[in-house]
């Protein structure tokens, strides 16, 4: 089901930076998306193929209004439940959401740190991973004392362990081979 969710974000992605609506389709339809995952009825209602389209359609609408989203967000949600695809809704959005990021050259990085960072630092981090990855940075911070200082970064599937405790590790590993 990951290349099909991926072909419904390719497809919303194509039509919202045409329109130069991306940042506003992303956080409409994580809107809409929120409102779907805590409703199991309207999960239900969506995903039954016994309810009449017309009816799928003035449920759309109501929520779609009352979340803010525009006409793109409501047209791609109504194919979505034509094409019986609203159980796959979450699946939809965090990839139109990895979409969106790759096509407007944008990264995530999750920093994991021994001790809270301060601003610059995260400002130095952040500049470092740009020049570093040749994207700009969306980054996400954590603590994580296990690593006895220093900090992990991932980003994508890269893994950049400046810890203490990989240091640690490595010269362990080095001693014990000698």
């Amino acid at each position: 089901m990951k290349s099909a969710s991926l072909q419904y974000a390719n497809a919303l992605a194509d039509v919202a930076l045409a329109q130069g609506a991306a940042d506003a389709a992303v956080k409409q339809l994580a809107d809409f998306a929120a409102a779907f995952g805590v409703s199991a009825e309207l999960r239900n209602f969506l995903s039954s193929p016994a309810v009449a389209r017309d009816a799928k359609h003035g449920v759309i609408e109501k929520i779609a209004a009352r979340v803010g989203a525009g006409k793109i967000i409501r047209n791609f949600l109504f194919v979505i439940a034509d094409h019986q695809r609203s159980h796959v809704l979450p699946e939809i959005v965090a990839a139109f959401q990895d979409v969106i990021r790759q096509r407007q050259g944008i990264a995530e990085a999750e920093i994991s740190s021994a001790v809270e960072l301060s601003a610059a630092q995260k400002k130095r981090f952040a500049q470092s991973l740009e020049r570093l990855t040749g994207k700009k940075i969306q980054a996400k911070y954590s603590l994580d004392p296990a690593l006895l200082g220093g900090a992990v970064v991932r980003v994508g599937d890269t893994i950049y362990d400046g810890s203490v405790r990989n240091s640690l590790n490595e010269m362990r590993a080095r001693l014990v081979a000698e």
